[in-house]
């Protein structure tokens, strides 16, 4: 892994850090300066596959307007058809405003957990092959190793098939 990670975290690594701590997870959140926006860019950070990153999407239900959250592997490709059977409605990927309202992040660093307000949340199947994976946490350049169950347990999440 690069060494190039700050001392202190942004606020929203931060608040990331917090929430994590407080729901008493023993994961520690890693800020770079270089970006880790994209999977493969943080892949390459941290020096994993990127099947193991953790992709936050953010979909927004089109007749309801209630926000779906997917974490999917890396490496996949999300099946909106399939999320919108899941979601229960026709879904459409959420634009950068409505994705910082809900969660409180911009899109590039929206982790899986610390959002403004709960999330229905669906996580890829593939993600749980993992003995650890790496979500985003809060910014472009901010993520934190966690394990499949950890994922599960800190966002609630339907485990199904997203590709």
């Amino acid at each position: 892994m690069d060494n190039d990670k700050r001392k202190i975290l942004s606020p929203s690594a931060q608040k990331v850090q917090d929430t994590l701590h407080a729901l008493g997870f023993d994961c520690t959140v890693i800020e770079f300066v270089e970006n880790t926006r994209t999977s493969a860019e943080a892949a390459t950070r941290v020096g994993c596959t990127l099947g193991q990153i953790v992709k936050s999407l953010v979909f927004r239900g089109q007749a309801s307007g209630k926000p779906v959250l997917v974490l999917t592997s890396g490496a996949n490709r999300v099946d909106e058809a399939r999320i919108s059977q899941y979601a229960g409605e026709s879904i459409r990927r959420a634009d950068a405003d409505f994705v910082r309202t809900i969660t409180g992040f911009a899109i590039g660093g929206v982790p899986p957990l610390a959002h403004n307000q709960p999330i229905e949340t669906f996580i890829d199947e593939d993600l749980l092959q993992y003995a650890s994976i790496w979500g985003a946490a809060g910014t472009p350049n901010a993520v934190f190793v966690l394990t499949p169950e950890d994922l599960k347990k800190m966002t609630n999440g339907k485990v199904v098939r997203v590709k």
